[in-house]
């Protein structure tokens, strides 16, 4: 299922950034101010990361560490990134797969946007339920089951959430699209 919409049509051209030197304090209070829920690390115009309030509260807060360490010890370097002309569903479907709410935006090895799902939201919002349902099935077990054997997600060719999913050439189907794809043309 393809939206129409581009990357580059939701995506936040300046996302907010911060030196990699500033605490985890006051990188918090800048995220605060700008009510923002993600930073881009840049030194100079290089970036090279990005630290979320989940990072913050993961690797340092819950951890115990200071909150006077410095944020390049805490930013995600190894990012899933996408293209600017990228589908927002493809956008999507790797924000879902990979259990994450904010996506590079890459074009020649630079980084030109940061995407989120707020992003996403503000332009294609019949797309809500889709990050619900991921939302929401994060109960360990499942995972581990839907890991080896999928049995409920997003059919890669209608789009529609289906419990009974299934893999058929590479691709996760419903089972009505998955029969029409088995099935012999007449």
């Amino acid at each position: 299922m393809k939206s129409g919409y581009k990357v580059a049509d939701a995506m936040t051209i300046n996302p907010v950034s911060v030196d990699p030197c500033i605490t985890l304090l006051e990188c918090a209070k800048v995220m605060s101010e700008k009510h923002v829920g993600t930073v881009v690390i840049k030194d100079n115009e290089h970036s090279l990361g990005i630290l979320s309030e989940q990072d913050i509260v993961r690797k340092a807060v819950a951890k115990g560490i200071s909150a006077n360490k410095k944020v390049r010890e805490f930013m995600e370097t190894k990012l899933i990134t996408i293209s600017p002309d990228a589908d927002i569903y493809d956008a999507l479907i790797k924000m879902r797969d990979n259990n994450i709410r904010h996506l590079p935006v890459i074009e020649d090895n630079q980084m030109v946007g940061l995407l989120t799902i707020k992003d996403i939201l503000k332009i294609e919002p019949e797309l809500f339920e889709m990050i619900i349902e991921k939302f929401e099935l994060r109960e360990e077990s499942r995972k581990l089951i839907n890991q080896i054997i999928p049995t409920e997600g997003i059919c890669q060719t209608c789009g529609d959430y289906s419990e009974k999913v299934k893999e058929l050439e590479g691709a996760v189907l419903c089972e009505n699209c998955a029969k029409e794809q088995s099935s012999p043309e007449e």
